[in-house]
């Protein structure tokens, strides 16, 4: 795994370079035989550390944490745990899949379930909203609800759009305020 550990600001010395790569490779390995690459950014935040750790584990599939301590090691132990418990959580999903599809002979259809939309009570802003900007091109991948909810919760991501396996529709997946999972289903949705 091609690994990065870098400090934004703060001097990373050998001992915790040493330790990262030695405690990310393994917990990776664990549950995967070997990631793409990971990054690990250690940075301070008031009088505490801050780590992110990203690890590239597949083909457009990225786990993303972050953990908060007052020591370094410490910050990373919390983002680390995280990471592992995101892989096993997801490699116990794939697994699960795989025997359920085994078991049928054939994959599971969709269940369908739209969220109802929140509330629009918010008052309209009196200046034009913020701008609007093209970061990236990307591909959207085609995964079931499912799949598309669990790479949500990898990467920590606000939304994914995803091109539904059941029915070759453009779904998308976000988190709500609420903390629920919401499913925008253009399919289902009443004229």
């Amino acid at each position: 795994m091609n690994l990065t550990v870098s400090g934004k600001q703060i001097d990373v010395g050998d001992s915790l370079r040493a330790h990262v790569e030695r405690e990310l490779v393994l917990a990776v390995e664990k549950y995967f035989g070997r990631a793409v690459e990971g990054s690990v950014v250690f940075s301070r935040d008031g009088y505490q550390f801050r780590t992110d750790v990203s690890v590239h584990i597949g083909r457009n599939i990225m786990v993303q944490s972050q953990g908060m301590a007052t020591d370094a090691y410490a910050a990373y132990e919390i983002a680390s745990e995280r990471v592992a418990k995101r892989l096993r959580r997801y490699k116990r999903r794939l697994r699960d899949h795989h025997q359920k599809a085994g078991r049928d002979g054939q994959d599971q259809s969709a269940r369908y379930l739209v969220l109802a939309a929140e509330s629009e009570e918010a008052p309209e802003p009196v200046e034009p909203g913020p701008a609007i900007v093209a970061e990236m091109r990307t591909d959207i991948p085609t995964l079931t609800v499912g799949e598309a909810v669990m790479r949500l919760d990898l990467a920590q991501q606000p939304a994914l759009m995803f091109r539904n396996s059941a029915n070759g529709l453009m779904n998308m997946v976000y988190r709500r305020t609420d903390g629920n999972i919401g499913w925008v289903d253009p399919a289902n949705a009443s004229h």
